[in-house]
C-alpha cells in the first residue's frame, strides 16, 4: 500500500495542470478509489484533494510571481475556468491574492511533496476478529453532523443527550442482532474524508428482518459481507480514534483487505458513568483484496 500511495503522489505531481484520474489509477494498481482516498487521507492527515491543491498552488505561485504569463493565462493552465476561480483557491492557500504576491513576491505557503515511507510500528497486537454478516438494517435516531478527527463531536454529543433516558432503554430492547447493544453509526461520509464535511450519525440498535421498526425510527439499511471488528479500551472518544488511525498505519498495509463503501459502526461494551473511558469496538466493512 505505502508503494501505491507513492505512485499517487508521483502522478499528482505529474499532472498538476489536469485531472487526476483517481479512479483509472486504483483500478490499475489492483484496489478500490473508494479504499485508495480513505487511506491517502488517514495517514497525510489531509484529503487528497486538499493535497492536490496545496501542491498546485504552490507550483502556480512560481508562475504568478514570475510574471511570465497574465493572470488568466495562469488560471486557465491550472484548470480554472477564470481568474476568480484561480484567485480564490490561490489565497485559500497563500492567505493573499494572486496580484498581491506578484507585486509583493508573497508571502506564499509551500505544501512540501509528500513521501510515504514504512516505520516498523505494532509492538502491541491490535485486537481484531473478522465477521461475515448478513444484510440487516440499524434503526435509530438519525441526524445530519459534520465530520470531527480529534476530540468530542458536539454535535454528536448533543444529539445523543437530546435523547430521553427511556428512549436508550427502547432502543436497546428493539436490537436483536451483531452488533449488539448501542450503536454510534456514521455513514456517507465524504470520500476524501474532509474534516467539517456532513455525515449522517446514527444513534440505535442493529435490527433483523424480523423486527418490526416503531415509524419513528429511521431505517439504514446494510449488505451482507465482511467486516473488520477492532476493540479497544480506553479514554472516550481519544482511544477510538487512536484505534482508527492505526487500522490504516498498521493493519490495513499488513492484511489482504481493503475498506469497501458502508456504514462504520461503534458499539459501546462498557462506560464509565461520565462516558470518559469505554470499551469500544469498531466494525469497518471490508473486502479481500486482490
Amino acid at each position: 500500500m505505502i508503494a501505491w500511495l507513492n505512485h499517487l503522489v508521483d502522478l499528482v505531481e505529474e499532472n498538476l495542470t489536469e485531472e487526476l484520474d483517481v479512479d483509472g489509477l486504483a483500478t490499475a494498481l489492483g484496489t478500490t478509489e473508494y479504499h485508495l482516498r480513505r487511506m491517502f487521507s488517514t495517514l497525510a492527515g489531509m484529503p487528497l484533494s486538499e493535497y492536490v491543491r496545496r501542491r498546485r498552488m504552490t507550483v502556480a505561485a512560481a508562475d504568478v510571481v514570475s510574471g511570465s504569463a497574465d493572470l488568466l493565462g495562469i488560471a486557465v493552465r491550472y484548470g480554472y475556468g477564470s481568474a476568480e476561480a484561480f484567485g480564490r483557491a490561490f489565497q485559500s492557500v497563500h492567505g493573499v491574492s494572486p496580484g498581491q504576491a506578484r507585486r509583493d513576491g508573497g508571502p506564499l505557503r509551500t505544501q512540501p511533496l509528500l513521501r510515504f515511507r514504512l516505520t516498523v510500528e505494532g509492538a502491541l497486537p491490535m485486537d481484531v476478529r473478522l465477521v461475515s454478516r448478513p444484510a440487516f438494517r440499524l434503526a435509530g435516531h438519525a441526524t445530519r453532523v459534520p465530520l470531527v478527527h480529534h476530540g468530542v463531536n458536539t454535535a454528536i454529543q448533543q444529539h445523543v443527550t437530546s435523547l430521553a433516558p427511556q428512549e436508550h432503554a427502547r432502543l436497546k430492547a428493539l436490537g436483536d442482532a451483531e452488533p449488539h447493544g448501542l450503536l454510534s453509526v456514521s455513514t456517507d461520509l465524504d470520500p476524501d474524508r474532509r474534516e467539517g464535511t456532513e455525515l449522517t450519525y446514527l444513534h440505535g440498535v442493529a435490527v433483523t428482518d424480523a423486527v418490526e421498526v416503531p415509524v419513528d425510527l429511521d431505517v439504514i439499511g446494510v449488505d451482507a459481507g465482511s467486516w473488520a471488528v477492532f476493540r479497544a479500551a480506553g479514554p472516550y472518544p481519544d482511544t477510538l480514534q487512536a484505534v482508527w488511525a492505526a487500522t490504516a498505519s498498521e493493519w490495513f498495509p499488513s492484511n489482504p483487505w481493503r475498506l469497501r463503501p458502508g456504514p462504520e459502526v461503534v458499539a459501546v461494551l462498557e462506560r464509565a458513568d461520565d462516558f470518559s473511558t469505554a470499551t469500544v469496538e469498531l466494525w469497518l466493512p471490508v473486502e479481500a483484496g486482490s
